[in-house]
């Protein structure tokens, strides 16, 4: 498990992230993790309802991303509908997640 030594920035996720709109949700990941001096990036998704292969793929390119800039990719609030397709893909093991957002000191 990696320490904080900086601030992680937060990017909301919410309603479906599905085919229809993917493509906007990952180029706003990206945008995020390439625009923000923070070591990392905390992907909230405590509002998102649904979530299909389109949307695992944007996240997994973000991690991806993240990874190549050396900053850390965060899952949290995952609800458990959600979480569901992350152990049935067995991308539970790629990607960090915590249950909440931590709160600052």
């Amino acid at each position: 498990m990696q320490t904080m030594t900086k601030e992680m920035a937060i990017f909301q996720a919410q309603g479906s992230l599905n085919a229809s709109n993917a493509h906007e949700f990952h180029s706003s990941l990206m945008q995020k993790i390439q625009s923000d001096r923070a070591d990392g990036l905390f992907v909230d998704m405590s509002q998102v309802e649904s979530l299909d292969s389109a949307g695992l793929i944007s996240l997994v390119s973000a991690l991806k991303h993240a990874r190549q800039l050396q900053k850390r990719l965060c899952l949290c609030s995952v609800p458990p509908a959600i979480r569901i397709v992350f152990e049935l893909t067995q991308l539970d093991r790629a990607f960090e997640m915590v249950d909440e957002l931590p709160v600052a000191a």
